[in-house]
């Protein structure tokens, strides 16, 4: 079994800056991702990272956020910089067991997931 435990959300002004991390304990893990939800939206992937380092970032926040991974301690976080009022949202941890030929960030292929972190962006 894997638990996924989410830190470092919070509040911050347009164009600053926020990190989140996530710990995951349990199974070895192969594939990490960042998923978020703002309401009445459906979640949507953020970025990822997998075994063989590969990393995928939605195009809203590529050049803004970057993710990262140290898999002896089997943690993954995200440094977010430039945000803005529509980065508002939960943002969940996820991981899969199970690799892929083809790394993506489909939600179903990730079968943990975190309590989720509010991230909240005023102008």
């Amino acid at each position: 079994q894997v638990q996924l435990v989410e830190s470092g959300g919070g509040s911050a002004q347009s164009g600053g800056s926020l990190r989140l991390s996530c710990a995951a304990s349990g199974d070895r893990i192969a594939e990490m991702g960042w998923f978020r939800q703002a309401p009445g939206k459906e979640r949507e992937a953020v970025a990822g990272i997998d075994s063989r380092d590969n990393i995928l970032y939605a195009d809203s926040v590529k050049g803004r956020f970057t993710v990262s991974r140290e898999p002896a301690k089997n943690t993954l976080s995200l440094q977010m910089n430039g945000l803005k009022p529509e980065d508002t949202a939960i943002y969940y941890c996820a991981a899969s067991k199970y690799g892929s030929y083809v790394f993506s960030l489909r939600p179903a292929r990730f079968e943990h997931w975190g309590q989720g972190t509010q991230v909240t962006v005023s102008s």
